[in-house]
């Protein structure tokens, strides 16, 4: 059986299993290594996110997951007062959330890889042209998010990995050292290009490859073509497979 990483997060990692996507990417990169699951709900916040924990990630699971992304943030960073206030979560509960989810994970299995991913940037003016191509007139004027106060959960996000000895990819500063990140990685001011989607692919690539997860070094789920002798093939499945 193949180990499981979970990917579980919003809007960002449902939608990366799209043509691509990071999380598809990811699959290619461990296709016959590990099996790629993704568990990303659009509009999600953390607080929201924590009622799932026992769903997806149950205490008696026989087979826990190897390794898991948690990638939250954009919505919680939604400002009070504007259109999607009810998304909303208070900074320093988005950091205690997250914590409650990282120690849920290491209830299932204490060797579990978690990989912290900050929110991505915010192009507010790339926001603002989608909810007038959503609404029209009836556009609020003032963001929804701003760049600003999203930076401030990516801080906490970082802040609670290094206190947890945890690795973290910080997305929201990573993205705005590329001059014209906004149209390069945002298709809508928040959600991924496939630019984008290549960021997070390297990103979540390289935080498991130093933390001795590289897919190149795990084994395949069964014996590779080249090890197969095609007069006693039985030898080559004999270890892996061992039912034939």
């Amino acid at each position: 059986m193949r180990p499981q990483i979970v990917l579980f997060g919003d809007s960002i990692t449902e939608q990366s299993f799209r043509l691509g996507g990071w999380g598809a990417a990811l699959a290619d990169t461990y296709v016959r290594k590990a099996d790629i699951l993704n568990r990303g709900y659009g509009g999600y916040n953390t607080k929201w996110g924590l009622f799932l924990l026992h769903h997806l990630f149950p205490l008696d699971a026989p087979t826990p997951p190897v390794a898991a992304t948690i990638f939250f943030g954009a919505n919680d960073a939604a400002l009070l007062g504007r259109t999607s206030e009810r998304q909303h979560v208070p900074l320093e509960e988005y950091k205690e959330n997250l914590r409650r989810m990282i120690q849920h994970l290491k209830k299932c299995s204490p060797s579990i890889l978690v990989v912290l991913i900050t929110p991505p940037p915010v192009d507010e003016a790339g926001r603002f042209e989608q909810a007038r191509s959503m609404y029209g007139d009836k556009a609020m004027e003032l963001p929804e998010r701003t760049n600003e106060v999203t930076g401030e959960y990516a801080k906490q996000c970082v802040e609670l990995a290094r206190e947890l000895g945890l690795p973290s990819i910080n997305l929201w500063s990573k993205m705005q050292e590329t001059e014209g990140w906004q149209k390069k990685f945002l298709s809508d001011g928040l959600h991924l290009t496939a630019e984008g989607n290549a960021i997070v692919h390297q990103e979540v690539v390289k935080a498991f490859n130093e933390a001795g997860f590289s897919a190149q070094k795990m084994p395949y789920d069964v014996p590779h073509h080249s090890e197969i002798d095609g007069q006693n093939p039985e030898k080559a499945f004999q270890l892996q497979c061992p039912a034939i």
